[in-house]
């Protein structure tokens, strides 16, 4: 017997028990006999969540004395666990497992072997649904399917029959429907408050159980072409979504739609007798509980990106189409979501999304990259957020402390709102910068460019008064792409960031890929190996590695920025010869366009991103070289420290403004002395006003930041005078004080210099 077949002979039973007008207690009984007879199993147990335990409400083969007595905690026990993980259990000796419980009133001693699966509703365990046997032995998986399908069919008669709180069925407590506030992972500091939006909306499935399974079958056939009709569509669009850049992924989702093996699963699951939404959601919940077995991060993205499409079948077949993106924002939104990709943030309307709060993600997250260009505050790692908030709820994102208040207090609004005035009211203050040149008070002209790496970040441009983009970053085009992106639409991106920019100039860093920042249509074995990312195959190691991939950046760049001036910055470069070999590459594409009769760029600025500690050790042989140097402070103080900036327990250990880092900066900036090369740094250390106060004294005289730090640099820049910060930061470095940190404050304040 297959397993669609079992589950099939169990759920036409199972069909008529629902139908009846018996009790939900004396259904509950009659189908632990059903399941018990179909498996030929001496046990067939029903658990269910009430009062925030698991209780027994229905057996066959245990004591009937234990039914409504029996009660585990979530996590305790084999059926504690199963419902805590949402995991399925298949065990020959019960007993051998480390989770394993007694309980003497059941009378289970005599039975050795033991399976279970969680019953879940809305993505979350309301119950478990176990099956015993005296003999030792392993369940065949024809009966796990079995019991799976029944488990699914099982939330729906729990949920009709009220037998388990609603609240609970939401992942809510009573006290929950308050205030709440949840704690979570800074991914992107801010502050932001609007209402709650769901990424994707719930789609409810009315019915479990199909009537007609041909019917069923040609429902899900016309939802499979209506969707690969979508991904065919949005793949053949010149340019889709806000910014275009994003276009590619949708090949890894029309991989998916085509995926034999994914629509024969869903089949499988309605020939056991479920609908076409009941069948998707059964798959999508087999899914899941892979997704939670999956320790290596790029299958964990691929699994993802199938999840996705998942929801997209359902709310095809089921009607309930639209997602939030595609129902547009109508007021100022919280987004809340499990995950969430880089091209579907970029969907969204960003005059209206001011914050986003995920169960999930990590500071190294693809979608964590574009939304700190695009200014946007993110929380990860909010656990049990999205069963805790309804959809309007007000939503207070407090990304600097790393909290999310829902419903707040009035007294939790106002002292939040206190400090997002005050926010506002130095923005205000930074806006009137924006055409003030920032010369130091003793005239001494600083350069406050942005970092940037979107087409929409060009509006930043004027928008905040900057000099120019300091750091362009030309990987977001290949993170959010499902393939290699194309010479031809690098060059569409290069050319119009070009055009946007006009007379203020952008430095272009070739891509920075590989590592923490991944990419699947790249991935080696090489990189897989990979214990510590950041220092492995990654950036500049991978493109000259993959010279076809730097040869189409090259000529890209070359092509896009014909008639007029090129700045082009090599990263992660650890010696001189990695700077010739990439400059070599470039060399070699000029020559090919110029024997074309192609226009060619005016100037050619190469520089290097001093970000690796050895090439300051051969500063002298790389400096005559290049035109510029601009120092990556991110990678260069994890490097230094030895400390992973994507560990929360060491990102905020090191502090930029301790005497080890400082040394090492000024020895930098020693070395460009009266040589004819433009120093500059790049990274969150230049756009803090007290960091950037001591890098000045150091000698730094430019600054690519974030666009929203340009301002509070630009105020701080006129209210320093070099020689006598520069003075003061030889004496420490010299004898460092104990806290510097607190030094630099203390003399900043006396100096009457005002920082944030």
């Amino acid at each position: 017997m297959t397993a669609a077949a079992a589950a099939r002979s169990i759920l036409t039973q199972l069909h008529e028990v629902m139908a009846s007008r018996m009790h939900a207690q004396g259904k509950l009984d009659r189908v632990v006999e059903i399941i018990g007879e179909s498996l030929h199993s001496e046990v067939c147990s029903i658990y269910l969540l009430r009062e925030g335990m698991l209780e027994l409400f229905a057996t066959r083969g245990l004591n009937k004395e234990a039914v409504h007595v029996t009660r585990l905690a979530m996590g305790e026990g084999l059926t504690g666990t199963i419902a805590d993980r949402i995991e399925t259990l298949n065990l020959a000796e019960a007993k051998a497992h480390p989770d394993f419980q007694y309980r003497p009133e059941t009378g289970e001693d005599k039975f050795h072997s033991f399976a279970g699966v969680p019953i879940v509703y809305r993505e979350r365990a309301v119950g478990t649904l176990c099956v015993q046997h005296v003999e030792p032995r392993r369940y065949e998986d024809i009966e796990i399917e079995a019991l799976q399908t029944t488990a699914m069919v099982l939330s729906e008669l729990i949920a009709n029959a009220g037998l388990v709180d609603e609240e609970q069925v939401l992942g809510r407590s009573g006290a929950q429907t308050g205030p709440v506030s949840i704690d979570g992972l800074p991914l992107v500091k801010g502050l932001a408050s609007g209402v709650a939006v769901f990424h994707q909306p719930r789609v409810t499935i009315d019915q479990v159980m199909a009537d007609d399974i041909e019917v069923e079958r040609q429902r899900v056939y016309r939802a499979f072409d209506r969707m690969r009709d979508q991904i065919d569509g949005m793949t053949q669009q010149a340019d889709f979504g806000k910014g275009g850049e994003h276009e590619e992924v949708l090949q890894t989702y029309k991989m998916f739609a085509y995926d034999e093996g994914w629509s024969r699963r869903i089949n499988e699951a309605i020939d056991s007798g479920l609908t076409a939404e009941a069948a998707i959601e059964r798959v999508q919940q087999r899914t899941r509980m892979r997704m939670r077995e999956i320790d290596d991060p790029l299958l964990a993205e691929r699994m993802h990106d199938l999840e996705d499409l998942s929801n997209r079948l359902l709310r095809i077949v089921s009607g309930q189409l639209g997602t939030a993106a595609t129902q547009g924002l109508r007021r100022d939104t919280i987004l809340i979501a499990k995950s969430l990709g880089p091209a579907e943030l970029l969907e969204y309307d960003r005059r209206r999304l001011k914050g986003v709060v995920m169960e999930e993600g990590s500071l190294t997250a693809h979608v964590v990259i574009v939304a700190r260009a695009m200014g946007i505050p993110v929380l990860g790692r909010a656990r049990g957020i999205r069963g805790m908030v309804v959809e309007g709820d007000e939503i207070l994102l407090d990304g600097d402390k790393g909290t999310v208040s829902i419903r707040p207090a009035q007294a939790v609004a106002d002292a939040f709102d206190t400090r997002f005035a005050k926010s506002r009211e130095r923005q205000a203050v930074y806006a009137e910068l924006r055409d003030v040149e920032p010369f130091t008070r003793c005239g001494t002209r600083i350069q406050v460019m942005m970092n940037a790496g979107l087409r929409d970040d060009l509006s930043n441009l004027n928008l905040v008064g900057a000099d120019g983009i300091g750091l362009f970053r030309t990987e977001f085009q290949f993170l959010v792409s499902a393939t290699l992106p194309q010479r031809e639409r690098q060059l569409r991106l290069y050319r119009d960031v070009l055009d946007a920019a006009g007379d203020k100039p952008v430095i272009f860093r070739t891509v920075d890929i590989g590592g923490d920042k991944a990419v699947p249509y790249l991935n080696s074995a090489e990189s897989e190996l990979d214990e510590n990312p950041a220092m492995g195959w990654r950036a500049l190691r991978m493109a000259l590695e993959r010279e076809g991939l730097l040869k189409a950046q090259a000529r890209a760049l070359l092509e896009a920025a014909a008639g007029r001036s090129l700045y082009v910055m090599f990263p992660m470069i650890s010696e001189p010869w990695e700077f010739d070999a990439a400059k070599a590459v470039f060399d070699k594409q000029l020559e090919f366009l110029r024997k074309q009769k192609h226009l060619l760029p005016e100037q050619i600025h190469y520089g290097a991103m001093l970000e690796v500690p050895s090439l300051a050790e051969v500063l002298d042989l790389l400096i005559p070289r290049v035109s510029f140097l601009s120092v990556g402070t991110n990678d260069l103080t994890q490097f230094l420290f030895a400390a992973d900036r994507a560990n929360p327990k060491l990102a905020e250990r090191y502090d930029w403004l301790s005497p080890s880092i400082l040394r090492f900066l000024r020895r930098i900036a020693q070395a460009t002395v009266g040589q004819p090369v433009d120093l500059g740094v790049c990274g969150e250390m230049g756009g803090r006003q007290l960091e950037a106060l001591a890098l000045m004294g150091l000698g730094f005289r430019r600054f690519s930041i974030t666009p929203v730090s340009v301002g509070p640099i630009k105020e701080l820049v006129r209210q320093v005078d070099l020689a006598s910060i520069t003075e003061a930061m030889n004496r420490w470095l010299s004898s460092p004080p104990q806290d510097m940190r607190a030094s630099l404050a203390k003399w900043a304040a006396k100096q009457g210099i005002a920082i944030d």
